[in-house]
């Protein structure tokens, strides 16, 4: 039976193709890629505003292969389908309809050619309406053995009733496995924080894909008198250099 590894390097030129398309008419430029690791455990954390957008920029960017979690609806080409009108309606407003009308062909093929293949890849499937713990127990597994997950934070979209629009509250689920794998298998794993703008840009709108990686974090830094304290302050702390992440895009 093949690995994910190799599962992913035989879809690589499809996905490659797919992944252009996606973000397609706009040109990425990335900053601090050299904080990225090329091996071993690691957490990647960002911003998530872009939906599918922010998933193919990442995956064009990481020089290694990467794993994901994503919305168990992805898997099922009838719930992805919806998901992607909903999308449209979103940003598209009543263009939304029409233009799902004039790219069915493309998006046909990108719905059978994901929902077909993002399980044979490794991707963790998560139940957005419920408790994430048989996800956190997939990417504890996989860090395990050495592999990258990322885990976006957001709904994919610019939140405009938030304070910070562009970066929404962290969740605890990094923080956690952070936590859970130092205490228990005495793996220090580090998190590499890093902040996108433009893939908020409707698609297919020209602009730029600005990406800014920071060093790697350490739940080692944040150790405090409890698991809930210890959980709290390295997942402000990642919210935290996310959003100063963020902000050198903006000053730039």
């Amino acid at each position: 039976m093949a690995t994910f590894e190799e599962e992913l390097k035989k879809i690589h030129p499809v996905f490659e193709r797919l992944c252009n398309f996606m973000i397609l008419g706009k040109k990425i430029v990335v900053k601090g890629s050299e904080n990225f690791l090329r091996e071993g455990p690691n957490i990647i954390v960002g911003n998530h505003i872009g939906t599918f957008k922010d998933i193919a920029t990442i995956y064009k960017i990481v020089p290694r292969p990467v794993f994901f979690t994503a919305n168990k609806l992805i898997f099922d080409k009838k719930d992805f389908d919806n998901l992607i009108k909903k999308h449209f309606h979103r940003h598209l407003k009543s263009f939304g309809p029409f233009f799902n009308l004039i790219i069915r062909p493309i998006k046909s093929r990108l719905i059978n050619f994901v929902s077909s293949n993002i399980g044979k890849v490794g991707t963790i499937p998560v139940d957005l309406s419920k408790k994430k713990s048989m996800a956190l127990e997939k990417c504890q597994e996989y860090l395990k053995e050495g592999k990258a997950i990322i885990t976006l934070q957001g709904w994919g979209r610019v939140m405009r009733s938030d304070s910070n629009p562009y970066v929404m509250p962290f969740r605890k689920g990094a923080s956690i496995l952070a936590y859970k794998l130092y205490r228990k298998e005495g793996i220090s794993v580090p998190v590499t924080p890093l902040a996108i703008f433009g893939t908020h840009i409707p698609f297919p709108i020209p602009g730029k894909i600005k990406v800014n990686i920071g060093k790697p974090m350490y739940i080692t830094d944040y150790i405090s008198d409890s698991f809930l304290a210890t959980v709290n302050r390295f997942r402000k702390a990642m919210e935290d250099r996310v959003k100063a992440l963020f902000i050198e895009l903006l000053m730039e």
